[in-house]
């Protein structure tokens, strides 16, 4: 890992009370979820500031390492050996790292949110995993690196050649983001919708058409109307035990 990369990714921020039960959503997670997360790196402030959402990072839920090594024992062979059967794995791109497994336990201590394809077929899910695990190794695009690091100066500091056009739009507009544009590329893959364009034809019909995957960002999982948003929060999910909440004067 460069310095460089070692500075963007390194937490800025303390870990606070944890919103959500990790508990509870290790045993509700499905595969092809994609888990949306609040991350403190400096990577993520930009993310966040320039998206207005406090969603900094996407992952895709693929199952335990037991299912994955059922289900593909190649897979196994090479990238899940040293895991338990019963622990969780996603599959995210990572500054520094490229396209990678990881366990969900890194994020125990992180503001969490599950976003759930609604109707998602089974097969379609599996599919959706599969194009994911199949871009294992990939390259984190270092353009990002070099974009990210222009973010932080002075927008007058720099030459105008030197300007990167990554972040050259309006704040709260998508920008490119690689772990995103992994996930958008997955559901699209079996045509599944994420944030669709609505196009209305000559004859009347609407019809949709597929955006940029490069323009996603975690929080059009959060936004769109194809994806059921669950929350667990860390005090429990049922509304009708507010009154027994201990509040302070």
């Amino acid at each position: 890992m460069t310095p460089l990369v070692a500075w963007l990714t390194e937490e800025s921020a303390r870990p606070g009370q944890p919103l959500c039960d990790y508990a509870r959503i290790c045993e509700k997670l499905q595969p092809s979820d994609v888990l949306l997360v609040e991350g403190r790196t400096r990577v993520s402030g930009v993310i966040q500031a320039v998206t207005l959402s406090s969603w900094s990072h996407a992952a895709l839920y693929i199952g335990t390492a037991g299912r994955l090594r059922e289900r593909w024992p190649a897979l196994a062979r090479h990238r899940l050996p040293r895991w338990a059967d019963d622990e969780h794995l996603l599959v995210e791109a990572e500054l520094g790292q490229g396209t990678v497994i990881m366990p969900l336990s890194r994020y125990r201590d992180h503001h969490l949110r599950i976003c759930r394809p609604a109707y998602l077929t089974e097969q379609d899910s599996e599919q959706v995993i599969q194009y994911a695990v199949q871009r294992l190794g990939t390259r984190y695009d270092l353009r990002q690196i070099l974009d990210l690091l222009r973010f932080f100066f002075p927008y007058g500091l720099l030459p105008r050649r030197w300007r990167s056009s990554l972040f050259a739009v309006s704040a709260g507009e998508p920008t490119r983001t690689v772990c995103s544009t992994l996930i958008a590329r997955a559901f699209s893959s079996v045509d599944y919708p994420v944030l669709p364009r609505l196009e209305r034809q000559p004859d009347g019909r609407y019809a949709y058409r597929r955006r940029n995957p490069k323009l996603f960002t975690p929080r059009d999982f959060d936004y769109s109307p194809y994806f059921n948003i669950i929350k667990y929060p860390f005090m429990g999910e049922d509304a009708a035990r507010y009154r027994e909440m201990d509040w302070l004067p």
